[in-house]
């Protein structure tokens, strides 16, 4: 999966889990193809995340909800070493991360909504939660769920349907590689899509 971009999955799945675009990459070379691991933290602290990266996996993307506290930087060098040691897949945040230079030079993923040095607390008493779904942008993201994300985006599919979707992806990728071949020989694109 880790060949097949964000625009081909969404597609493919039938156009169904894009992110806000909002969520880009600190770096366009950054992608993840990975089981997502929801993480739900309240605006302006970063305690959830420190535990979700002890409660996460490896392998899995922890995917925050910061309840729209985007001004805060809640993730830093510090936890992305931390995530690195623990074999996590990247980070997806609908809010802010720092050390973003040093971060790009670790080149582990991350999908930020936002740079920004505001510092966070850390709440022993805040309301959060690891593992349970989540609600970005209007999407649903499940603990599992495949989270795909490069340069062009954020794509959630469900755990359910990624068999499927890896299957029409490719498919999709094959036809794609054919209309090129197509359009380099002179083949224009209204006959290729049939396009009136």
């Amino acid at each position: 999966m880790t060949a097949l971009s964000s625009a081909t999955v969404h597609e493919a799945a039938g156009r169904i889990g894009a992110l806000p675009s909002s969520i880009k990459p600190l770096h366009p070379a950054m992608h993840i193809a990975a089981p997502a691991f929801p993480v739900r933290t309240p605006p302006g602290d970063n305690l959830w995340l420190h535990r979700a990266v002890r409660a996460a996996s490896p392998g899995e993307v922890l995917v925050v909800d910061t309840g729209e506290g985007f001004e805060h930087g809640y993730w830093g060098e510090i936890l992305a070493e931390a995530a690195i040691a623990r074999g996590l897949a990247g980070l997806v945040i609908h809010g802010g991360v720092r050390d973003s230079a040093r971060l790009i030079e670790l080149g582990w993923p991350v999908f930020a909504e936002r740079i920004c040095i505001q510092g966070t607390a850390k709440d022993p008493h805040g309301a959060g939660e690891l593992g349970e779904p989540v609600v970005i942008g209007g999407r649903t993201v499940c603990l599992g769920d495949l989270v795909v994300a490069d340069a062009d985006g954020v794509v959630i599919v469900p755990a359910s349907r990624a068999a499927e979707v890896q299957r029409l992806s490719a498919l999709r990728e094959q036809a794609e590689a054919d209309y090129l071949r197509r359009i380099r020989a002179g083949e224009p694109t209204t006959d290729i899509y049939r396009l009136p």
